[in-house]
């Protein structure tokens, strides 16, 4: 029979998942009070186990007294049997921290996803239902475990170094430093270990979610002849990984390595130091009893602790950071609103809305965009083609508000853009031109240089999976190693500066022939991972593949801009056609 759970509603917005934490534990005083008066009988039953033993030993079988030998076992014996009932009770309190966990996070989940669905049609949340039948399911029976080792350890370490004092200080000081050693070890590991658990999550996440993706769109992926970019992808998620894995296993070694400090090397000292030991006074019985404290009492306690907190409590974090943070960060400010703030600008509306724009590079030469009306709605996905010089690029310095234009007026997410301050305007959106920028300093600093705050580790590494970047970063030396630029490739540049782009939070994405110097594969493998990011994404497309890919097209020509699907402008306009034709006929000379 467990507590009844009590309701205390979703964590306020902005409450990181320690305060929540925090202020979930104090909420229940009672249920950890009885917990940790049940567990009190574990550390009596520790203590008894060895103190027994030792007297047993030297009052009793040495000393020629087997009853009173027998009593003693006796004694440990009836310890065991207290433990065991206490034990049992402990469950039942522990039922009254993991219920009313388990309740919270349902409604977490459940909120969130009803908050994202009515949001709008480009925000529903296809993972709650994993969240919800899955992982917090996963995190309750992990918490339940975790809380259950921690409480072991404590009461049975303490039962163990009380009996070490009792029986000789001496032996309490031969066990206990190594003993804090070896927990320093495993609490420093702790950290390194939560984020290799979080990377390794994140990259099986990204490959399941990547296999999703080309169930879905095989069709789309045959038609585009995207085949081998999308294996090129998915083996780079594959690797990517393979390489968390390894990272992950090569930081559990420190499990083993607490382990031999904690509780091995103490079996050694004591057996190394018996001599001195029986000669400062520490009886047979002592020694038998501080061996079966190390050995059956802290061994186990100290494997399960480690085996908890080293593998399932990392676990634990990482689900409740996804379950508790992630949700919020990825919608992008959901609410029941249609108006939300980014940065410091409220905004609500289209991703891009041009009405009427017009615009000229003089006052007396002919506008290169004319009376332009056009409106694409928030997730959206959008290629400006058209020949060379008719004004693409004018169209991306527009909507980006680097150029104000002569009539009209631009709006992104509802915000006007024309006169914007630039901390404003990058709030909105982010725009990658064809000749990317990369300055001297650290990788890091160039993929984080349009973050307001650091991201998490796992969305960085996340990334640089997704845009095809690990390559680099290995040759590099990884992520904090320094980049200069010079030595650069105008593709590896490029990659740099759409990775950056990728990780702003702006909601709007403009790719200014930001591919041009990457092979199809990679331009493919770029624009595919911006067209899953949350928010839009426009881009001026110079490849056949990359209009394909967008939802809907802009064909400029100078005179009767058209608007539609691939296919609505192969029906209707000839430019378009002979557009796709010239780069079929540039794509099959290039394989030649």
């Amino acid at each position: 029979m467990s507590a009844a759970p009590r309701d205390d509603g979703p964590a306020p917005a902005g409450r990181g998942l320690r305060d929540a934490g925090f202020a979930f534990l104090r909420g229940r005083r009672r249920a950890i009070t009885a917990l940790a008066g049940w567990s009190v009988l574990e550390a009596g039953q520790t203590f008894l186990l060895g103190v027994a033993l030792a007297r047993a030993l030297d009052d009793g079988f040495l000393g020629g007294r087997p009853d009173l030998g027998l009593a003693w076992l006796g004694v440990a014996g009836l310890s065991v049997v207290a433990a065991a009932f206490g034990t049992g009770r402990a469950y039942r309190a522990l039922a009254g921290l993991v219920e009313p966990l388990r309740d919270a996070l349902v409604r977490r989940v459940v909120s969130t996803a009803l908050d994202t669905a009515v949001a709008g049609p480009h925000r529903t949340d296809a993972t709650a239902v994993s969240r919800l039948t899955q992982q917090v399911e996963l995190a309750r029976d992990t918490f339940a475990g975790v809380a259950m080792a921690a409480r072991s350890f404590v009461f049975t370490a303490v039962g163990a170094l009380a009996g070490l004092f009792a029986l000789s200080p001496l032996l309490l000081a031969v066990v206990a430093p190594p003993l804090i050693a070896g927990l320093c070890v495993f609490v420093a590991a702790l950290g390194p270990l939560a984020r290799r658990q979080d990377a390794y999550l994140s990259a099986d996440e990204e490959l399941a979610r990547q296999c999703g993706h080309l169930a879905a769109g095989l069709r789309d992926i045959t038609a585009a002849g995207a085949e081998e970019a999308m294996a090129t992808e998915t083996d780079a998620l594959i690797a990517a990984e393979f390489r968390a894995a390894r990272a992950l296993a090569r930081w559990e070694v420190s499990r083993v390595l607490a382990l031999a400090l904690a509780v091995r090397l103490p079996v050694v000292l004591l057996l190394i130091t018996a001599p001195w030991l029986l000669r400062h006074g520490v009886t047979a019985g002592a020694l038998a009893g501080a061996l079966v404290y190390v050995t059956q009492s802290l061994l186990p306690a100290l494997h399960s602790l480690t085996q908890g907190l080293g593998t399932a409590g990392t676990r634990l974090g990482t689900i409740l950071r996804r379950l508790w943070d992630e949700p919020v960060r990825t919608e992008r400010g959901g609410s029941n609103s249609r108006t939300k703030a980014v940065g410091s600008v409220s905004v609500g509306g289209p991703a891009v809305e041009l009405d009427g724009v017009t615009f000229a590079h003089g006052d007396h030469t002919t506008p290169v965009v004319r009376d332009l009306r056009l409106s694409l709605p928030e997730g959206g996905h959008l290629a400006v083609v058209g020949p060379s010089g008719i004004g693409k690029s004018t169209l991306a310095g527009l909507v980006a508000g680097l150029l104000i234009p002569r009539g009209g007026q631009v709006r992104v997410a509802g915000v006007p853009v024309s006169g914007r301050p630039a901390e404003e305007l990058a709030a909105l959106r982010v725009l990658v031109p064809q000749e990317a920028y990369v300055f001297s300093g650290t990788l890091r600093d160039n993929l984080l240089y349009l973050c307001p705050a650091p991201p998490p580790e796992a969305t960085v590494l996340a990334a640089v999976t997704r845009l095809g970047l690990g390559a680099l970063a290995d040759r590099l030396g990884g992520l904090d190693a320094s980049v200069d630029p010079p030595a650069l490739s105008a593709g590896e540049a490029q990659l740099i500066a759409l990775a950056r782009a990728y990780l702003s939070p702006a909601p709007l994405a403009l790719l200014d022939e930001a591919t041009c110097h990457l092979d199809p594969a990679a331009e493919a493998r770029a624009e595919l991972a911006f067209a899953r990011r949350p928010g839009s994404l426009v881009v001026v497309a110079h490849r056949i593949s990359s209009a394909r890919r967008a939802g809907r097209i802009l064909l400029m020509d100078g005179a009767d801009d058209q608007f539609g699907t691939h296919e609505e402008l192969l029906a209707r306009s000839a430019l378009y056609r002979d557009l796709v034709g010239h780069w079929e006929d540039a794509a099959v000379a290039g394989r030649e």
